[in-house]
Formats: C-alpha cells, sequence, structure tokens
C-alpha cells in the first residue's frame, strides 16, 4: 500500500493510494485527538485498505506536523486556559474552514478528479465532519463518523481535568456551545448524503447519547431514513489506538472492527 505525504495548502496530509494507485475517488479524513491524535497515526489505526479510493488524512490543527517545537504542550495550555473557547472550538472551526482550499490542492496534487467527496471524522474530527456537513456547498458523496463529538458540550465535560476545575459557562461559551451542537443544527443540512455513524459500545456515556439523538433526528428529516445508519461496536472505548497516538502503530482489535465497517460502508456507498 503506497503511502505519501504532503502538504495540501498548508496542511499536512498521510494518503494512503487505492492498489494500482491510479486515478480514483477521494475520502478525507479527520483525526481524534485522543489517540490516535495525528494524521499518520490515524492512517495507521483505520487504513480502510479495502476501499478503491484515495484516503487522505488531514491533520488537525496543533498536531503532527503542526505540533508548537514538536510537542503537544501548546495545544494542552490552550485547553487549559478555556478548554472551549481556545481549544475545542477553534481547531473544529480551523479545521473545517481549511478544507475547501485544502480539497482544491489535493486535486491539483492526486489523481481524484472533480466529483463528490466522502468525509470521515473520529471524535473531534467528527465535529469537523459534521460543520463541513452543515455549512459547506462542496458536495459530498458520503459522511462517516466514528465515536464522534456531535454535541461540544459533552466533549467539555471530558476535558474539565485539564483545567483542573469544572468549566465557567460564559454566554460567548453557550454560544459556542449552539453553533457546535448538531443534533440542534440538523435542519442546517440540505443535502442528505448516506452518514453512517459508528458508535463504540464502551465510548462516553454523553457521546453515545448525542450519537443516538443525532441518527434519530436525521432519519427524521432524511427523505430516505434508511440512508442514516448507527452501527455499535462491541469492547469499543473511545480511542482507537494506544497512547501516546503520536506515530503510526500496529491497528489494535478494536480499531479492526471499526476499519471492516468502514471498509464495507464506503465499499458498497462507490458501487452505487
Amino acid at each position: 500500500m503506497e503511502t505519501i505525504t504532503g502538504t495540501a495548502a498548508g496542511v499536512p496530509y498521510t494518503a494512503l493510494a487505492p492498489e494500482g494507485g491510479g486515478p480514483a475517488p477521494l475520502i478525507v479524513t479527520w483525526h481524534m485527538l485522543d489517540a490516535p491524535r495525528t494524521d499518520a497515526a490515524f492512517a495507521a489505526a483505520l487504513p480502510m485498505t479495502g476501499v478503491p479510493a484515495w484516503r487522505v488524512h488531514l491533520g488537525m490543527p496543533m498536531c503532527g506536523a503542526r505540533m508548537v517545537d514538536g510537542r503537544l504542550d501548546a495545544a494542552v495550555a490552550l485547553a487549559r486556559e478555556d478548554v472551549l473557547l481556545s481549544f475545542l472550538a477553534p481547531f473544529a472551526r480551523q479545521a473545517a474552514a481549511e478544507f475547501p482550499a485544502a480539497l482544491a490542492a489535493l486535486r491539483d496534487q492526486l489523481p481524484v478528479g472533480d466529483g463528490p467527496v466522502s468525509v470521515l471524522g473520529a471524535s473531534l474530527g467528527g465535529a469537523v465532519a459534521l460543520r463541513v456537513l452543515t455549512t459547506s456547498e462542496i458536495p459530498l458523496r458520503s459522511v462517516a463518523l466514528v465515536n464522534p463529538a456531535v454535541r461540544v458540550r459533552s466533549a467539555v465535560g471530558l476535558a474539565e481535568g485539564l483545567a483542573g476545575h469544572p468549566y465557567r459557562w460564559t454566554e460567548q461559551a453557550e454560544r459556542t456551545a449552539g453553533e457546535l451542537d448538531f443534533v440542534a443544527r440538523a435542519a442546517d443540512i440540505a443535502a442528505q448524503p448516506p452518514l453512517l455513524l459508528v458508535s463504540g459500545e464502551q465510548d462516553h456515556p454523553g457521546f453515545r447519547a448525542d450519537a443516538a439523538e443525532l441518527v434519530a433526528t436525521l432519519r427524521g428529516r432524511y427523505d430516505r431514513p434508511a440512508d442514516v445508519e448507527l452501527v455499535t461496536v462491541p469492547g469499543l472505548a473511545h480511542p482507537l489506538a494506544d497512547e501516546p497516538g503520536l506515530e503510526p502503530a500496529p491497528q489494535l482489535p478494536a480499531a479492526r472492527a471499526v476499519d471492516e465497517i468502514l471498509t464495507g460502508w464506503f465499499r458498497a456507498r462507490l458501487a452505487a
């Protein structure tokens, strides 16, 4: 399997070529801030080798090649400053805002054509994929989410430990949480691409509840409710790799189960 690393409009990426390496559809992913927390590590955790498409794993802000001095300390400092307004929300906003220019650059660099693109996001990367779905005019062939941060409010509660005190909700924070609440924003999804949500049986309870509510809400809005699928993976917690999750590592059994689900689902969507 050919692996290509590069930069697309300033965004680092790890690309996995389809068999033969020639022209093929494109799947773009955004990784977790948990392990695996870099594009290279995410590519190793979910390579989707059997999908006849280019899988391009974009680096999130201040992760991987964009870490300050090669360390996570600067990102952690932002989380301690304000886990929502300085850390989670800016990362999700920036990653989504970078996507159109990065996609244009990828189309110049790789033989992926100009047709609809598929996207995949995990954890906070799932919030990025959902933000692209709700705000972007880029045609999407399909959308897959793994243990996604459907409501950033749920992620704030999990990250409070970085600050060492309960989060102090302000009017600005409430507005930002509403902006990144994709159950509440389901009406903003004008297109109705097939959507798969993979939820770990042992993921954070709030994330699981939000995932189920998103799926139910979208099924109520889609003309074809069956195009919205929820799959629960037994034994899967939130991360997809062992710590520290910075470098490519052997695929864990739980990640392999997710990889097989995604591979089968993307293959079916591409065939359709």
